[in-house]
C-alpha cells in the first residue's frame, strides 16, 4: 500500500511540474482560443428552433440557415423531363423480308396451281385454300381468273406499297390505320380493277405487319439524360422557407426538418460544427505559423498571448453584439488598432485578416463588410504606428471613419443601386470608425496594467517628470536626477543611431539609478559638500552600499509597480561589473590579500537587450566625461573609447546582441551629444552698471 502511494504521489508530482511547464501553457492557451471562438461561431450559426406540424401557421418569417438541395422539387422537375421525352423506337428489318417471302409464295403457289393442267378447277381452289396468309372464299377465284400478266403486275405494285409503308415503319398501335390507308391507295388506281383492287388490299391486310417496336432501353436512356440536365434546386441561406403566419405544408415541414429547425428533430448537426471547426482550426494555425515564423520570440511570452487572444475574442463577442443593429458597426478596426500599439504591427495584419474571416462568417459572407474591415484595419495599422499621445489615436479613428465610408460607398454602389441604404451603410461605417477609438483608448490602459506591456503611450506616461518616483529622484537624490536625464539624452541618440527603441531606452535611462534615492548622499553626484561619508567606513561597506542601489531600485520598482521592460535597467545597467574604486581601495589595505575580487561585484544580470546595454555605457560615459578637466573631442573619444573597450573586455556586452559596427556608431552619437552639452560659450566682459545707465541717458537726451 505505501509503495502505491509513493508511485501515485511521484506520478502526481511529475504532472503537476509538467503542468507547469511552458508548453503545456501554450497547449492549453490554444486550446482555450480553439473553444471560445469556436463556441461563438457556433453560437451564432446555430439556427433557432421551431415546433411545428402540417396545418399550422408559422409564427415568423422562416429562413434557411445555410445552402441545401430541395429534393422533392428537384426529382419532381426531373420527372417532368423525363416523362417529356418521346418513347424511341427500333426498326427490325426482318419482318419486311418476312413479308415479301410470305407474298412471293402466295403467289408463287398461285402460278403453280393454274399451270397444273392435271387439276381441274375445283381441285385448284381446293390447294390454293392451303396458302400460308389463310385467304379464302370468293379471292381465290379472283387469283384463279385474272390473267398472270395481271396477276405479276399486281404482285410488283404489292411489293412496291409493302415496301413504301414499312420502310418508315409501322407500330403496332398504327397497324390499322396503315391498313386502311393502303386499302385507300389501292382502291384509288386506275390500273386495276376493283377484283384485283380486292385481292391486293386481301394480301396487303394478310401480310403486313408492325416493324417499329419501342425501343426500353434507349428510352430509359434519354430519360436518364433528360433527368441528368435538370440542376438542382438550391435553396440558399437567407431564402425564405416559409412566411409569417403561412399555412405549414408536407413538403415544407419535411424541408424544415432536414434544415434542423424543428424542435422534435433537433440534433447535433454535424456538418455545421465539423466546418466550423475546421475553419477556426485553420486560422488559428495560421496564426500559430506566422508567429513561429516572423515573432518567435513572442511564442515564449505566454502571458502576451493570452492577452492577444483575449482581444481577439473580446472584439468577436462586440461584433456580435452590434451585428444585430448594423454589419457597419462590427469594430474590426479596434483590434488591429490594439494589438499593433499592443504588440506589433507585422502581426496585427494577420490577425485582422483572420478576425476579418472568422466575423464574415457570422454575417454570411457579406463582400462590403469584408472589403471595410480589412481596409479599416489596415488604416488603423499604419495610422497608430510610433504614435505617442492617447489623442492622436481619436485622429486615426478619423482616417479609418474616412477609409471604410470610401471602401463602402464604392462597393455599395457597385453592387446596389439604392443610393439611400448605401449612404446608411456609410454614415454607420463612419460611426465605426469613431467607436474602435473610444474602444482602444479606454481599453488600452487595461491591456497595459494586466499584462504589464509597455507602449509608446506608457512610456511617454513613465517619462513625465510628474511621476512619482522621478518627483522623488529630484528632490531626494537631484545629482542622480540631472545624471539620469544627460544618460537618457545619450541613450536616445545612440539607440536612434543603431535602430533601437530610442523611447524605451530614454525612459529606461531615467530611471536605472532610482535605487539611489534610499542613501543618496553615498553617491558622489548628490553629496553637496566635499565630505564624503565613504571615508568613514571600510572598502568593503561602501561597495555594499555603492552596489545595493540596484536591489533598492527594484525594490522602489515593484512597489510603484514599474513595467518590466523598465525594471531591467534597473537590474541590469551595471551587469556584474567590479567596483573597482573601492576594491583596489581594499586591496591596498591591511589582509588586502584576502580579499575576494566577487564580494566587489554587482549582482545583476548582464545586459540582455541592445538598449540597456546603451544606458550602461551611457552611464559610464556621462560619470567618466563629468570628471575630466578642460573636455575637449579628443579626451572625449579617448575616455569613450577607453570605456566601450573595459565593457566588451569585462564580457559586460557579450548577451546584448551589439556589433562592432553599432558600437562605432553609439561612440560616434555619444561624442556628438556630448560636444553639445559641453561646447565652449562665449566669454561676456565685465561690464559697468553705472557706466551702462549713463551712456543710455546721454543717447535718450541726444
Amino acid at each position: 500500500m505505501g509503495k502505491y502511494s509513493n508511485i501515485k504521489n511521484n506520478f502526481f508530482k511529475t504532472f503537476l511540474k509538467g503542468f507547469n511547464q511552458k508548453k503545456i501553457q501554450q497547449v492549453l492557451l490554444a486550446l482555450f482560443f480553439f473553444i471560445c471562438v469556436f463556441s461563438i461561431l457556433i453560437a451564432s450559426l446555430k439556427p433557432d428552433k421551431f415546433d411545428l406540424n402540417v396545418g399550422q401557421r408559422a409564427p415568423a418569417d422562416i429562413r434557411s440557415p445555410k445552402e441545401i438541395e430541395d429534393r422533392r422539387e428537384t426529382d419532381r422537375l426531373k420527372e417532368l423531363a423525363a416523362e417529356s421525352e418521346s418513347l424511341r423506337y427500333k426498326q427490325d428489318p426482318s419482318v419486311q423480308i418476312e413479308v415479301k417471302k410470305d407474298i412471293e409464295r402466295f403467289f408463287l403457289l398461285i402460278y403453280e396451281v393454274r399451270e397444273d393442267e392435271n387439276l381441274d378447277r375445283f381441285q385448284k381452289k381446293i390447294n390454293l385454300t392451303a396458302n400460308d396468309l389463310n385467304i379464302s372464299g370468293d379471292i381465290l377465284n379472283i387469283a384463279l381468273d385474272a390473267p398472270v400478266e395481271r396477276l405479276k403486275y399486281l404482285e410488283n405494285y404489292i411489293y412496291e406499297i409493302i415496301a413504301q409503308n414499312m420502310s418508315r415503319g409501322i407500330k403496332i398501335e398504327d397497324l390499322q390505320k396503315e391498313k386502311n390507308n393502303i386499302k385507300d391507295f389501292i382502291s384509288s388506281l386506275n390500273d386495276f380493277d376493283n377484283s384485283l383492287k380486292e385481292l391486293s388490299v386481301t394480301i396487303v391486310n394478310a401480310t403486313i405487319r408492325p416493324n417499329k417496336f419501342l425501343d426500353i432501353d434507349a428510352t430509359e436512356q434519354k430519360r436518364q439524360e433528360a433527368r441528368e440536365n435538370i440542376d438542382r434546386v438550391m435553396i440558399r441561406k437567407g431564402d425564405l422557407i416559409l412566411r409569417e403566419n403561412e399555412i405549414v405544408t408536407f413538403d415544407r415541414l419535411k424541408l424544415l426538418k432536414e434544415l434542423g429547425l424543428l424542435t422534435e428533430y433537433s440534433k447535433m448537426d454535424l456538418m455545421l460544427y465539423a466546418g466550423v471547426a475546421l475553419i477556426v482550426l485553420v486560422l488559428e494555425l495560421l496564426i500559430i505559423a506566422y508567429i513561429y515564423v516572423f515573432n518567435k520570440e513572442l511564442i515564449e511570452q505566454v502571458g502576451r498571448l493570452l492577452m492577444i487572444s483575449i482581444i481577439f475574442i473580446f472584439i468577436i463577442v462586440i461584433s456580435k453584439v452590434l451585428s444585430s443593429i448594423s454589419l457597419y458597426l462590427m469594430p474590426v478596426a479596434a483590434c488591429a488598432m490594439l494589438l499593433s500599439i499592443l504588440t506589433d504591427a507585422r502581426l496585427s495584419f494577420i490577425l485582422n485578416l483572420c478576425l476579418t474571416l472568422i466575423i464574415s462568417v457570422i454575417t454570411g459572407n457579406d463582400i462590403t463588410f469584408i472589403f471595410m474591415a480589412l481596409v479599416g484595419g489596415t488604416v488603423g495599422i499604419f495610422s497608430v504606428l510610433n504614435t505617442q499621445q492617447r489623442g492622436s489615436i481619436f485622429i486615426s479613428g478619423l482616417m479609418i471613419s474616412a477609409a471604410q465610408l470610401v471602401t463602402v460607398m464604392g462597393v455599395g454602389l457597385i453592387n446596389s443601386s439604392e443610393v439611400a441604404t448605401v449612404a446608411t451603410y456609410g454614415f454607420h461605417s463612419i460611426i465605426n470608425g469613431v467607436f474602435c477609438a473610444i474602444l482602444t483608448v479606454g481599453s488600452l490602459p487595461l491591456w497595459e496594467t494586466v499584462f504589464d506591456v509597455v507602449t509608446p503611450l506608457k512610456l511617454l506616461e513613465l517619462s513625465n517628470p510628474n511621476h512619482p518616483l522621478l518627483k522623488k529622484l529630484l528632490i531626494e537624490a537631484p545629482g542622480t536626477y540631472h545624471h539620469s536625464i544627460i544618460v537618457g539624452n545619450l541613450s536616445e541618440a545612440a539607440s536612434n543611431a543603431v535602430g533601437g527603441n530610442s523611447l524605451l531606452a530614454r525612459t529606461g535611462a531615467f530611471y536605472h539609478d532610482i535605487g539611489k534615492t534610499t542613501r543618496p548622499y553615498f553617491f558622489k553626484e548628490n553629496q553637496l559638500t566635499s565630505e564624503n561619508p565613504h571615508d568613514k567606513i571600510t572598502p568593503s561597506l561602501s561597495s555594499i552600499i555603492i552596489t545595493s542601489h540596484v536591489k533598492d531600485g527594484l525594490e522602489l520598482a515593484r512597489k510603484h509597480k514599474l513595467p518590466q521592460e523598465i525594471t531591467a535597467f534597473i537590474n541590469q545597467h551595471h551587469g556584474n561589473t567590479l567596483v573597482a574604486y573601492f576594491y583596489y581601495k581594499a586591496k591596498s589595505g591591511e589582509n588586502g590579500e584576502m580579499v575576494d575580487i566577487e564580494s566587489f561585484r554587482y549582482k545583476g544580470l548582464k545586459p540582455q537587450t541592445k538598449e540597456v546595454a546603451i544606458v550602461m555605457l551611457a552611464d559610464s560615459v556621462e560619470a567618466a566625461v563629468r570628471s575630466l578637466t578642460a573636455p575637449n573631442k579628443e579626451k572625449i573619444e579617448k575616455m569613450i573609447n577607453k570605456i566601450i573597450k573595459d565593457k566588451l573586455e569585462d564580457g559586460q556586452l557579450e548577451e546584448s546582441n551589439l556589433t562592432l559596427g553599432e558600437l562605432e556608431k553609439i561612440k560616434q552619437s555619444f561624442v556628438n551629444v556630448i560636444l553639445g552639452i559641453f561646447h565652449e560659450r562665449i566669454e561676456y566682459p565685465d561690464l559697468d552698471i553705472k557706466e551702462m545707465k549713463g551712456r543710455k541717458a546721454n543717447e535718450s537726451s541726444n
